[in-house]
């Protein structure tokens, strides 16, 4: 049918209300530009799709549809005849061009802002800095409701690839929008920055495979590069290298080793993280086994050296038994899978231990027990997590993170959580980091193949400080654990509860046959729900402590993005000490210096106690707080265990092998000043 023979249609109404002709050829070169974007070359085909569409507006409009009827059509007739890949390019073109024109709007000021929400003024300069869209001379374009609203709808959108229709993609889209504009949750620092955008880049980490040729190592240099340069993160192993010196047949030489490729790596993405939209940040693992093991312990020995990389060695059980018995073990070359030598385990573990009391590094990973609770272990052994270690991977596997804010679901009258309110949260965040999936944009083909078949996503907390000093409950004792106990076994109940669900109306994610929730005969949408992550950037966005951790200071310096430093004075405290009658510009000077207040005796007990900070507390409480919340979460902790600078060696090595019998996913410890560039910095700041 042509477009003579619709004689209804005569023309169109914009969105500015003017009206003008009806073009066909405006259908057809949409629909091809969409195709095109996703390799479509067949513009006759675009046009027998525009004529469907043109057959659908004759039988709904008389004359005159809009713009958004037209485009509405375009949309449901793409995903109609098939055409799902097509479609998704075409709702994120027309999404896109929506964004544009808010931000004309913004600009020239017929729209202004009406409201920072409740963000705080040091939350107003991160956005400012990080977050909000610029155009092209680098001004900011974009309020922090702007910003919300434009991650929400972009977020929505994902709904109709299963059906929903333009009335509950809307219902939907309200709904993830009060949910963060509440400040409830948020979503890791890529989904806020990326939606609605040319990168649309919305994970937060990936791990990459290192293969033992010139080809795999570079391909994933390369591979990071890209990942780097939007903003996400990635974690890598780099136990399948040959150690240093190893005889390589190609170009009858010798292997350089998995230290010096770690150095490549490091200054490369230096390069990236310069030119970048925010840091990102590596992981490299290797195994205790390795026959390079001690080169990569001693790694970042002296300053500078490696400071893109976060270090962890994977241990096995075998090691760790073989540590508690004062025994050998055995070193791999991992080429040849043969025993190369011996070591004394405890030799090894006490470099650990040396290392990572001089500069933070290397932590440790538990990689038996992370392969044991891995849900899908049919598919392969984990080799190494994410850059903060919240989120073990399989290669190729990238994850979506976010994290509840508990400051927010506090029932003052109550003096408990709100657990109706947080039910409806839970629902609501798994409901968007699962759409999350749908929407990103991967690095590569095999990357999105492998995240998809998973489905993988972190829900977390933050704010548990907060919550607990809300509560009254101080962090080194039995009630927080309990209460710790009973909130994540909640989150994970729930967060379960709703991904079966959406497992029953968009289908379990592909890998389920045969994991561990087959075996369960429970269907899941996501092979895993929760993390808890350090939150960070995110956490000063929301106002609230950091991930699970305990406050590392009622008063402290932040360095933001390098060269922006945040003072902070806990504000729960501060409204305390006010309605109890004790604050006073003098004491809050002394706090400053000190970071923590329990050599403050005119500060009451009952209050010194429910404000400890990370420091105040004995490494067998971080320890317990993270074993009881691990029990409940399927990926994993990124929890730090802080030391003070007084802290020994040994209270280090106790640390390590306490988190092991724990059944802790893996262990990373901070003596405070051992690193200059430290983010977080107790005492008096000089600019």
């Amino acid at each position: 049918m042509s477009q003579e023979q619709l004689t209804s249609i005569k023309s169109i109404i914009k969105r500015d209300g003017r009206t003008e002709d009806f073009d066909l050829k405006k259908i057809e070169d949409a629909i091809f530009q969409a195709a095109e974007s996703v390799g479509g070359k067949d513009r006759n085909l675009a046009h027998s799709l525009s004529i469907k569409v043109l057959e659908s507006l004759q039988k709904k409009f008389k004359d005159k549809p809009t713009v958004d009827n037209v485009q509405d059509l375009v949309e449901k007739t793409l995903i109609e005849e098939g055409h799902a890949r097509t479609a998704k390019a075409f709702i994120l073109f027309r999404h896109q061009k929506d964004q544009e024109r808010e931000r004309r709007a913004l600009i020239i000021g017929s729209e202004t802002e009406d409201s920072n929400l409740s963000f705080s003024n040091e939350a107003l300069k991160v956005l400012e800095r990080r977050y909000l869209i610029r155009n092209p001379e680098g001004q900011v374009i974009e309020t922090p409701k702007g910003m919300l609203q434009r991650v929400a709808k972009n977020i929505a959108l994902a709904d109709k690839y299963y059906g929903a229709s333009k009335e509950d993609v809307k219902k939907t889209e309200e709904e993830f929008y009060s949910l963060i504009a509440e400040l409830k949750f948020l979503p890791n620092s890529p989904t806020l920055m990326n939606a609605a955008t040319i990168t649309q880049q919305l994970s937060s980490c990936f791990v990459l495979p290192v293969e033992d040729n010139i080809g795999g190592i570079f391909g994933a240099l390369k591979d990071a590069a890209l990942i780097h340069q939007r903003g996400s993160g990635t974690g890598f192993s780099f136990s399948r290298l040959r150690s240093k010196g190893d005889f390589v047949r190609s170009n009858v030489g010798v292997a350089a080793g998995p230290v010096a490729f770690m150095k490549v790596y490091d200054k490369a993405l230096e390069a990236i993280k310069q030119g970048g939209i925010r840091p990102g940040a590596n992981m490299a693992v290797l195994r205790v086994d390795h026959s390079d093991i001690i080169r990569f312990i001693e790694a970042k020995r002296g300053t500078g050296r490696l400071k893109n990389f976060n270090l962890s060695v994977a241990v096995t059980d075998r090691f760790m038994k073989a540590v508690e018995e004062d025994r050998e073990y055995y070193l791999t070359n991992p080429k040849t899978e043969k025993y190369v030598g011996r070591m004394k385990a405890r030799d090894v573990f006490a470099m650990i231990i040396q290392n990572a009391w001089k500069n933070g590094d290397p932590g440790l990973l538990f990689i038996d027990e992370i392969n044991r609770k891995h849900p899908g272990k049919h598919l392969g052994e984990i080799e190494t997590t994410n850059q903060c270690g919240e989120a073990p991977l399989l290669p190729n596997e990238g994850i979506v993170l976010g994290s509840l804010n508990l400051n927010n679901f506090i029932d003052a009258e109550k003096e408990d959580i709100d657990w109706l309110e947080l039910e409806k949260a839970i629902r609501t965040a798994v409901h968007f980091l699962d759409n999350v999936i749908d929407m990103n944009s991967y690095p590569t083909k095999k990357i999105e193949e492998d995240t998809k078949r998973t489905r993988k996503f972190g829900l977390g907390v933050m704010g548990f400080a907060d919550a607990l000093s809300k509560l009254k409950i101080k962090y080194d004792s039995e009630p927080a654990l309990e209460f710790a106990d009973k909130l994540m076994h909640f989150i994970k109940t729930t967060a379960y509860q709703m991904s079966s669900e959406l497992a029953e109306t968009r289908g379990v994610c592909p890998a389920w046959k045969d994991s561990d929730h087959h075996k369960a005969e429970r269907k899941m949408r996501n092979m895993t729900c929760l993390s808890i992550s350090p939150t960070g950037t995110i956490s000063i966005l929301a106002d609230a402590s950091s991930g699970c951790e305990p406050f590392f200071a009622i008063s402290f310096h932040k360095a933001v993005m390098g060269d922006t430093n945040l003072v902070y004075l806990n504000k729960t405290f501060e409204k305390i000490a006010k309605e109890r009658g004790f604050y006073s510009p003098e004491l809050i000077s002394k706090i400053a210096r000190e970071g923590g207040i329990q050599n403050c005796k005119e500060i009451p007990k009952d209050v010194r106690d429910i404000f400890v900070t990370a420091q105040d507390i004995e490494p067998e409480w971080h320890i317990k707080m993270q074993s009881t919340l691990q029990k409940h979460v399927d990926n994993s902790i990124s929890k730090t265990i802080n030391f003070p600078r007084t802290a020994s060696i040994k209270d280090v090595e106790n640390a390590y092998l306490l988190a092991w019998k724990a059944k802790c996913k893996g262990i990373t410890i901070y003596r405070d000043g051992s690193y200059e560039d430290q983010v977080i910095n107790i005492g008096s700041y000089s600019e």
